[in-house]
């Protein structure tokens, strides 16, 4: 056991022997932490936080209440194998969040970015790719092996199937059930969710030029009116001199399970 002369340690918790504790973490009362875990700088666990398996926090990540970190997958295949969770810098994590180490049928690692949100009550499952600037709402719920690329919200009471690909910069509408890949900027909203247009907001907070936002509006036209795939070759060997519509079409064209979330 590795614990920095500047952390502050409440004496109720349990660390085990092996975690690694950082400097100038702070870790209040009544948490467990197992030892095969790794806090960087910083790292605070506000109170009856509990991080087990091989688990890495980065630095100055805030973990609240009854959160559960780096238990084993709801997985049946799961035969317990040493698999990880990787979790970046400067993550909030809210109340009874849990998030859960990965698989070794699905490469092993559950990995999330940074400065991510991850309000009350979020499930992030085994083998799941969370990118960096990440906002999930409360009771989101994300199966195993789904990918979230960076900036993408998913309202409150969502849920995610497994292997569904969201592209960088979509919003989820709440009580959504996403079961299909969503392309990057891509705006998805009912029980049953569709692809309802493009997540303005999100992409004009990020400063996009009115040229490219009219270019994406025009490639999803093109997509509503036939074959994602095929639409998606045919505007690759066009070309095209905005960047955001080439990240969506390499997007579709990448290796996927599943199929697309289409438009109404």
């Amino acid at each position: 056991m590795t614990i920095a002369e500047s952390a502050r340690i409440h004496p109720s918790s349990v660390i085990e022997p092996g975690a690694v504790i950082g400097p100038d973490c702070h870790i209040g009362p009544f948490c467990i932490i197992g030892p095969n875990v790794r806090l960087g700088r910083g790292v605070q666990l506000k109170s009856h936080v509990v991080v087990q398996g091989d688990t890495e926090i980065g630095d100055e990540t805030v973990v609240f209440p009854f959160s559960c970190l780096g238990e084993v997958p709801q997985d049946l295949k799961y035969r317990g194998e040493r698999t990880r969770l990787i979790i970046g810098r400067r993550n909030r994590i809210r109340e009874h969040v849990t998030m859960n180490t990965g698989t070794e049928g699905g490469g092993g690692i559950t990995r999330v970015g940074d400065d991510g949100l991850f309000m009350a009550g979020c499930h992030v499952a085994h083998d799941c790719q969370i990118g960096s600037r990440v906002i999930l709402v409360n009771n989101v719920a994300l199966a195993g092996h789904c990918v979230l690329e960076d900036e993408v919200i998913v309202g409150g009471l969502s849920g995610v199937h497994q292997f569904v690909r969201i592209g960088r910069g979509a919003m989820i509408g709440a009580l959504s059930m996403v079961t299909a890949d969503v392309i990057p900027y891509g705006l998805v909203q009912a029980p049953r969710a569709v692809l309802d247009g493009l997540n303005l907001v999100g992409l004009k907070r990020r400063g996009v030029a009115r040229a490219e936002i009219a270019a994406l509006r025009d490639l999803l036209d093109a997509l509503s009116r036939g074959n994602f795939r095929e639409t998606a070759r045919a505007r690759v060997e066009a070309g095209s001199d905005h960047a955001l519509v080439r990240e969506v079409l390499d997007f579709i064209l990448g290796p996927t399970d599943r199929s697309f979330l289409t438009p109404r």
